[in-house]
């Protein structure tokens, strides 16, 4: 008889774990965690700051070590030829006040990790989340994923410490995976740069390191109702999470996560529409070349004072992978508005979202806020020129009638971007318009996160504000 073994029958399994949305569920309804109490966070979070030494120092593009600004072109380099250029980029448009444009952008062609380490303790979900310094922070440490690198920072082309717990989101079979896509990160800043991220579930004992500490979701939300506590890339990550919660339906008919203004096939298909009819041309310029733009010896500036600025620092940090470096970073000119419009339809709330072209998107059109800008950037234009529902927004507890349902101040990713913080709100106003102009189209926050799942559909102020949305609770989902 042959001793040769018989192909095994393959295994189906169900195509989404049914038990996880309940897990989750859980999660956000604890808000005590196995390690921490959520009043004690904010002792916890100090105690990590005074543990290591940290400064960031405004230096001169002379100062800078290793960056250099390149022969011809102007561009700003780093001699090892990774991490990142700042260079020069040529935009033009169909639409809008401004049909064509050129600005400094950074391009970082390498896709960094984003990732939180989920595991169980006591029948709740818990993740592990850093304190983490960035030097563009305002208030320097923030709560990171467990894993914040790019490709240069984890092979270590700095020469510095391996990244903890990488090996998780790097190597097959370490854990179950709960979540991963690749998202875009800010078009207005970055050409095309992508990060994949991603939530996975240990299944075997985690060390807990220095400066990382277990949370409930539910934790989780009530710190994203604080100013400059979650930081960006931890917010991106949270909007991947799967659909959770209770949903709100009668007995005769579908949960309100499953009714919306347009069925999810009217919204692809209107999102395939606006990338199909935008035009956006782009091309990569030599900085030195980029008209309106001043270099000077510790800053290049806009000629009219506005946008944003390169500038360089010098940074210590002793709980990073390398506790000295100098870099260049980007300082938007004054605070931003990130903001979602809502209005509840057929008694099921729903946000406008905007179709946002950006000279740095992969795919000319996202998804966005309703209001994503500088206020002070459009003050000289004429009222018909300013962004659609701007002064709904800022005049949200004023006579409009717009009401408040979400407001906190956060700020975006800090190893790139200095001080760059915006009001980020939900504003909900039973006023606007159920038709709405074109280029914005109504979306249930269910819809969006179906769409999150994917890559660069939602931009990452929108993800941002859908971890907000998630913080809200009960039908603010």
């Amino acid at each position: 008889m042959s001793t040769t073994s018989l192909p095994t029958r393959p295994v189906l399994r169900p195509r989404e774990d049914p038990g996880l949305p309940a897990r989750l569920a859980r999660s956000a309804a604890a808000n005590q965690g196995v390690q921490l109490r959520t009043e004690d966070f904010g002792g916890w979070l100090a105690d990590r700051g005074r543990a290591h030494d940290f400064s960031v120092d405004r230096i001169a593009f002379a100062e800078l070590d290793g960056w250099s600004f390149e022969s011809g072109t102007g561009n700003l380099v780093h001699r090892s030829g990774r991490f990142f250029t700042v260079e020069g980029l040529s935009a033009a448009t169909d639409e809008g006040p401004y049909r064509g444009w050129q600005q400094p952008i950074i391009v970082q062609p390498e896709v960094g990790i984003l990732g939180i380490l989920a595991k169980e303790f006591d029948g709740v979900l818990h993740f592990l989340m850093q304190a983490k310094m960035e030097p563009g922070n305002p208030n320097l440490l923030q709560l990171s994923p467990t894993v914040q690198a790019t490709r240069s920072n984890y092979t270590k082309v700095h020469k510095g410490l391996d990244v903890k717990y990488l090996d998780y989101f790097v190597t097959p079979g370490r854990g179950q995976v709960l979540a991963d896509a690749l998202q875009s990160e800010h078009g207005s800043w970055f050409y095309r740069k992508s990060n994949r991220n991603m939530i996975v579930e240990a299944l075997d004992d985690v060390p807990l390191y220095d400066d990382f500490c277990w949370l409930t979701l539910g934790q989780i939300n009530e710190l994203l109702h604080q100013d400059l506590v979650i930081n960006m890339d931890a917010r991106t990550v949270l909007s991947c999470m799967p659909e959770y919660g209770q949903q709100f339906g009668t007995e005769h008919g579908p949960s309100a996560g499953e009714r919306a203004l347009h069925t999810d096939a009217e919204l692809r298909s209107w999102f395939t529409g606006e990338r199909s009819r935008r035009e956006l041309r782009v091309e990569r310029v030599p900085l030195a070349s980029v008209p309106g733009w001043v270099r000077g010896e510790r800053s290049v500036d806009h000629e009219e004072g506005r946008y944003f600025k390169v500038v360089a620092v010098s940074v210590r940090a002793a709980s990073r992978e390398v506790s000295r470096w100098t870099q260049p970073l980007f300082e938007p000119v004054g605070a931003g508005v990130t903001a979602f419009v809502a209005r509840r339809i057929g008694g099921v709330l729903h946000v406008l979202a905007h179709a946002r072209v950006e000279g740095g998107f992969l795919d000319t059109v996202e998804l966005g806020p309703t209001v994503q800008c500088t206020p002070g950037n459009w003050d000289h234009l004429p009222a018909a020129d300013r962004p659609p529902f701007l002064d709904l927004v800022l005049e949200a507890s004023g006579a409009r009638g717009g009401r408040v349902r979400y407001e906190a101040v956060h700020s975006e990713e800090g190893g790139r971007f200095l001080n760059a913080d915006s009001r980020t709100l939900v504003v909900e106003c039973d006023d606007a318009p159920l038709d709405p102009p074109p280029g914005y189209r109504w979306v249930t926050p269910a819809q969006l996160r179906s769409l999150v799942r994917h890559g660069h559909y939602v931009n990452v102020q929108a993800r941002t504000l859908l971890a907000c949305l998630g913080a809200m609770g009960g039908d603010g989902r």
